[in-house]
């Protein structure tokens, strides 16, 4: 899986085939206390239906869930954009235009499918005993105002209180009536170039959109956060009443790649004493970005493995 979620935010795409019915209890994957859970996108070689399947397989009781898991066109779509068959070869602007195209065909997606489409989805993670937590939708400013809107709706639709959102600072504000009209949370997702000032990377970044809105909140993920340069216990000792959710990998400092867990400088165990110790009510989801030996099942239950021995 060479592309990282950052790579895909900007289109979507993930098949969402009919699942066969079931009754599951609600899968508990709190240890110690601290609520662990799992990003869609971790399971991103999968189409929707595997993916839940994988998340039972390795345990995990709660979900952020990836929105090109559910849109137009099917994983394989999306990564015939990314990957074109072998042997072949796109220019620059034949890429651009099989981007372009793909995004076209998802607004259209977004703005036709009706609502009920994202009821179906979440019975399905009901029934496979999995809690949907939010929807990761990430906002861009091509994005239309109808688009914008829709995607609120969408994210009551799955029954969700939370959208979290990989965006811009100028698109954060564009969001902000949305937000308030709807009331629901906008949590914003960083990264690590901290070059860019539109981009959410700074404690600033993150303070400037606080001040946007009552409705906006923090998706603080510690793997990139430490890429940047910054103190991930420290800032979530301090801001842990704006964050709603941490995403968890492991990288290394000076915008670093990602690694295995615990061949980076990212505090996992740390950050998970701290949520343990100080009882912060903030979930805690794998995030599987690194390239592993194994399937992205195998991989991610490495991950929730580390996890409970840092918890024990």
């Amino acid at each position: 899986m060479p592309h990282s979620r950052r790579d895909f935010v900007k289109i979507a795409a993930a098949a969402a085939l009919p699942l066969s019915p079931m009754v599951a209890k609600t899968i508990d994957s709190k240890v110690a206390g601290v609520r662990l859970g799992v990003q869609s996108y971790s399971f991103r070689d999968l189409g929707l239906d595997d993916a839940i399947q994988a998340m039972v397989a390795d345990g995990l009781g709660e979900c952020e869930l990836f929105s090109p898991h559910i849109e137009a066109g099917g994983v394989q779509a999306l990564m015939s954009v990314y990957q074109p068959p072998a042997g072949t070869h796109r220019t620059p602007e034949e890429r651009q235009a099989a981007f372009k195209a793909y995004a076209d065909r998802v607004r259209t997606w977004r703005l036709s499918v009706p609502l009920q489409f994202f009821a179906d989805v979440k019975k399905k993670f009901d029934d496979a005993g999995i809690r949907l937590y939010a929807y990761n939708l990430s906002f861009q400013d091509q994005f239309t105002d109808e688009e914008i809107d829709r995607g609120f709706l969408m994210a009551k639709a799955l029954g969700v209180g939370i959208i979290t959102a990989s965006t811009t600072l100028t698109c954060a504000k564009r969001v902000v009536p949305f937000a308030d009209k709807h009331k629901l949370i906008v949590a914003m997702h960083g990264h690590s170039n901290t070059k860019d000032p539109n981009e959410f990377a700074t404690p600033e970044s993150f303070s400037s959109a606080l001040a946007m809105s009552k409705y906006y909140r923090i998706n603080l993920d510690i793997g990139h956060f430490t890429a940047a340069g910054y103190d991930a216990v420290d800032y979530i000792e301090k801001n842990h009443a704006k964050i709603v959710l941490l995403h968890l990998k492991d990288r290394k400092k000076n915008d670093g790649p990602n690694t295995p867990w615990g061949e980076g400088d990212t505090p996992i165990k740390p950050v998970l004493s701290l949520l343990k110790s100080k009882r912060y009510p903030i979930p805690a989801f794998i995030e599987y970005e690194y390239k592993g030996p194994g399937t992205s099942e195998q991989e991610v239950a490495k991950c929730l493995e580390y996890c409970k021995a840092a918890l024990a």
